[in-house]
């Protein structure tokens, strides 16, 4: 499959009619080829209206013909070889380890999925039997089930071309609750969405998807992707990128006719909270791992560790002293595009300039001129300036971190009582010293989606119990997740029927259950016919 530079709009590929513009390699800056072309409103409305014209079939179509679409997906992309993976790393500056290995886990949440349906547990079937002599009132025949919510707009995040991008779990979620899905690809990486895209459509005319059922425009998130928001046949939208661009896209979905949920993941400070007898124990073998962990992908991840805490001690000195050492020692690293590598040497300069901000540490000059790289920092603080500044809070997407250093217990926990909320929080601890700490892990834990011990939130697992999400404003919606098999709840709602006709119910509320599924059968769980 080669690059064409058009758009995917109800299983043709076509020429986008609001001009065209190139990708660029974040390493030199230079142009790559060839020119990619923009979608016009006309075609956006286009789009949804096969998306919605394909809804009702997709959406009863059977979870057999469902998984089978999406492990064909998977098939496919692989089946691109190393055109995608050449592709992604002009795009985006990425190493080929870090490609690859996203490439696996995008294909592994696809398979995952298609795995999770056939099981039926998202469908959280509910049956109450008719209760015909009850009395004094009688109960009718009461049948639940969840059914996709219908068409849904993805944004393709510029931080991962293929794990959050035109196949990722947004995606990969959406199409498993049956829901069609017009991806908005990222300016970022529009050649290598282009070649996920190829293979999506490839698995869909295999498997029989009815055309509408996903489509890829590329152009301005502002008109683009507010022409698509907009749409009043769109019933969801899924976002990963910043606070700025997610909060527009709520404003944008909760001021239409018709208010729509919008699930995004805005960013993260990750707290990672430093207890003395794990510091006393082990400073400069946390300090090498916290580095390594701030560093990883130029420290461009939602879960970046951009926030140390710890109470002042000898052992936070060697801690920091440590940590200094092995990030001055760290490259200068290649960011996704020029507008990330702005954001992030505006951030850390903003910060560094803050009342009672020192700059502990910074990595290597970048060689050289061109590209857009960005130097790994350090920052320090006392809790006394960081609780009074709430700027102090801003994240600094990439390879910067900022360290408080507390006078006590007391004023760790106000610190962290300063803090909105965030997607990880990481405690280190020795054996049994979190036992002592009892209101910390409260709070905390209020402010967190995901806690992790004696770790680093850098890597998130694509499993059935993983929590990719958090309290606002690192979510606009705390409920759900973003990874993991949870995600598909986003574009699920509830149906009851009552007293319906028994031939016309779907397979999951037949009396036989072909589909040999668990069911809440008169508060009992049941896989046996009625």
């Amino acid at each position: 499959m080669t690059i064409t530079g058009k758009l995917l709009i109800n299983g043709e590929w076509i020429d986008g009619q609001a001009g065209s513009y190139r990708a660029v390699d974040p390493a030199t800056g230079q142009e790559l080829s060839p020119a990619l072309g923009k979608a016009s409103t006309e075609q956006v409305k286009q789009a949804v209206a096969a998306a919605e014209a394909a809804s009702s079939t997709f959406r009863r179509m059977s979870v057999q013909k469902r998984a089978g679409f999406l492990r064909a997906c998977a098939e496919e992309i692989m089946a691109l070889g190393e055109p995608l993976v050449e592709r992604a790393m002009a795009e985006t500056g990425l190493p080929r380890a870090r490609i690859e290995g996203e490439r696996g886990r995008t294909c592994g949440q696809l398979n995952l999925f298609a795995d999770t349906i056939l099981k039926g547990d998202f469908l959280d079937v509910r049956i109450d039997t008719a209760l015909p002599d009850r009395q004094p009132l009688p109960r009718p025949d009461l049948r639940y089930m969840n059914q996709a919510i219908g068409p849904v707009v993805v944004f393709g995040a510029s931080n991962f071309p293929l794990a959050f991008s035109v196949a990722g779990g947004d995606t990969a979620s959406a199409l498993a609750a049956g829901c069609p899905v017009l991806v908005k690809g990222h300016s970022s990486h529009p050649g290598t969405s282009e070649l996920v895209a190829q293979a999506i459509a490839k698995a869909a005319r295999v498997t029989g998807m009815p055309a509408g059922a996903f489509s890829l425009l590329m152009g301005s998130g502002r008109e683009v992707g507010t022409a698509l928001v907009s749409a009043p046949e769109v019933k969801a939208v899924g976002f990963t990128g910043s606070f700025a661009g997610g909060m527009t896209l709520v404003r944008l979905a909760a001021e239409r006719p018709e208010p729509i949920p919008v699930f995004t993941e805005m960013g993260s400070l990750n707290p990672v909270v430093l207890l003395p007898e794990a510091l006393d124990r082990d400073a400069e073998k946390l300090a090498e791992g916290f580095i390594g962990s701030l560093n990883m992908g130029v420290g461009q991840f939602c879960t970046n560790p951009g926030l140390v805490l710890g109470i002042g001690s000898p052992a936070l000195d060697r801690f920091v002293a440590s940590a200094a050492r092995h990030l001055a020692q760290q490259p200068a690293g290649v960011m996704l595009n020029e507008g990330i590598r702005q954001a992030y040497s505006q951030g850390v300069a903003s910060i560094s300039s803050q009342p009672g901000v020192n700059k502990t540490a910074v990595g290597e000059e970048p060689e050289g001129k061109s590209g857009f790289c960005g130097q790994p920092t350090l920052l320090t603080v006392s809790a006394t300036d960081f609780i009074a500044n709430h700027a102090l809070a801003e994240e600094m997407f990439g390879p910067a971190s900022l360290l408080v250093s507390c006078r006590n217990s007391g004023e760790l926990l106000a610190a962290l009582k300063s803090l909105g909320g965030q997607l990880t929080g990481t405690i280190h601890a020795a054996a049994g010293e979190m036992a002592g700490y009892d209101e910390l892990i409260d709070v905390l834990s209020q402010r967190v989606g995901r806690l992790l011990v004696n770790g680093f939130p850098t890597g998130v697992e694509v499993c059935h119990a993983m929590n990719h999400g958090g309290p606002f404003p690192a979510t606009s919606d705390v409920r759900f997740t973003s990874v993991g098999t949870a995600a598909i709840q986003r574009f699920l709602r509830p149906i009851c029927l009552q007293n319906y006709p028994g031939d016309l119910f779907p397979e999951p509320l037949q009396d036989s259950n072909p589909l040999n599924i668990w069911r809440l059968v008169n508060g009992e769980l049941s896989k046996a016919a009625l």
